[in-house]
């Protein structure tokens, strides 16, 4: 609260004789109460600030028996890069040791590298002393049907001096071509294995027979694996009368086929 003291000032004024009241001066006073609240008021608050930084720093603690683990604080934080330290150095040459340098070929620039064209051209040709020529005549103990001056190599008595005879012909039968009539026939044998399992089967042969009726070689064209050799030894021991063609006797290739079948057995 402010107190006002109102000091009457000295003098006479108009008419009526009154002297005017004037307020001189005012004086503003607080009072000492309100000074003692403020300071009151900031040491509370810095009490209560404090308390509750330390709530937050101390209460955790009180709930947890351990602090957290290792593993726990390499969730947040990522470990450095591990770089692997550079390999030894390899150990020095033992002390008697000594390294053998190999010297370097030496090339002699004066003798030309290669085949090299000749500067002077010679008056004569001269073979080479490693190519055998033979003697000129022939020597004694010679073979006969030699060639004077023959190469190494070359063929014994020299090329003979009649050509080989045509290979026989053979034709195939077929068309306006019989076959010549079977002299000889051989059952071919049923082989036990088959009999036991009781299996049968169709074996189709060709057959080449010669000049004289005789079948020289046979093949399978379609067979069994049971059948196969009976049918080419039985087919082998068949005899043909020859084949004569324009009156001369000729080889010929036929088609043989031989029916497996236990009932005909």
């Amino acid at each position: 609260m402010s107190h006002a003291t109102p000091v009457a000032a000295a003098g006479t004024s108009g008419a009526g004789g009154r002297s005017p009241i004037l307020f001189q001066s005012l004086v503003v006073t607080a009072p000492d109460t309100h000074a003692g609240r403020a300071t009151t008021t900031m040491v509370i608050s810095l009490l209560l600030h404090s308390a509750l930084v330390l709530a937050v720093a101390i209460l955790p603690l009180l709930f947890y028996d351990a602090l957290p683990s290792q593993e726990a604080l390499k969730a947040f934080f990522v470990a450095p890069l591990e770089v692997a330290p550079p390999p030894p150095p390899p150990p020095p040459p033992p002390a008697g040791a000594h390294t053998v340098v190999k010297a370097a070929p030496k090339i002699d620039m004066a003798k030309p590298q290669g085949f090299v064209a000749p500067i002077e051209v010679p008056n004569e040709i001269k073979p080479e002393e490693s190519l055998d020529l033979g003697v000129e005549g022939g020597v004694p103990g010679g073979v006969e049907g030699g060639v004077p001056g023959g190469v190494v190599g070359g063929v014994v008595g020299g090329l003979p001096s009649e050509a080989p005879p045509p290979p026989a012909k053979v034709v195939r039968i077929g068309g306006q071509i019989k076959e010549p009539k079977r002299i000889r026939y051989v059952q071919p044998t049923y082989p036990d294995l088959a009999v036991q399992s009781r299996v049968s089967a169709l074996v189709i042969l060709e057959a080449e027979v010669d000049t004289r009726g005789y079948v020289r070689a046979a093949k399978i064209l379609r067979g069994h694996p049971l059948f196969d050799e009976a049918a080419m030894e039985a087919v082998k021991q068949w005899r043909y009368q020859p084949l004569l063609l324009n009156g001369e006797p000729t080889g010929f290739v036929l088609t043989v086929t031989i029916n497996f079948n236990l009932q005909q057995k």
